[in-house]
């Protein structure tokens, strides 16, 4: 199964950078991973929330392939232990799944439309973090998930 991480922004900040390519070269070693980060729209300050949502929501859904299976990394999401997540990583694989693509949205989430599309919502945590951080927190989370499916050492429990 082919894995695809979409972002709404970048990351600019050169500790987190260095701890993505870290877990995004990990990666390699279990699954073919892709990452697209889109640029931040431009002149926004006169734009509602919900315009802006409706926006990104164009820009998400036009990298989007009708066979793409979407799951949301949202707050109000499922909660998932490590466990549990790499489990229903492995039921998605298991089931025939071509491309699994997760999307991180923009600072006020996704547009009705963007949650259409989606078959799942996952939350990394009941607390917030910059959209930053959760681009790290969540590969490494992907990473953890596939070494705990090896049977690796990586997570202890």
């Amino acid at each position: 199964m082919n894995v695809k991480l979409i972002t709404v922004g970048k990351t600019v900040a050169n500790y987190l950078l260095e701890g993505e390519s870290e877990y995004q070269k990990r990666l390699k070693h279990y699954m073919r991973f892709e990452r697209l980060d889109l640029n931040e729209l431009k002149g926004t300050h006169k734009l509602s929330k919900e315009e802006i949502k409706k926006k990104e929501a164009d820009l998400i859904l036009s990298h989007l392939k009708p066979s793409d299976v979407v799951v949301l990394l949202d707050e109000n999401g499922i909660d998932m232990s490590s466990i549990q997540f790499s489990q229903w990583f492995e039921k998605k694989g298991l089931s025939g799944l071509k491309k699994l693509v997760f999307i991180i949205g923009g600072a006020y989430g996704f547009d009705q439309v963007v949650y259409q599309r989606s078959i799942a919502k996952i939350r990394l945590s009941s607390m917030t973090f910059s959209h930053q951080m959760v681009r790290l927190f969540f590969l490494e989370q992907l990473y953890r998930s596939a070494t705990i499916l090896k049977r690796e050492k990586y997570h202890h429990q």
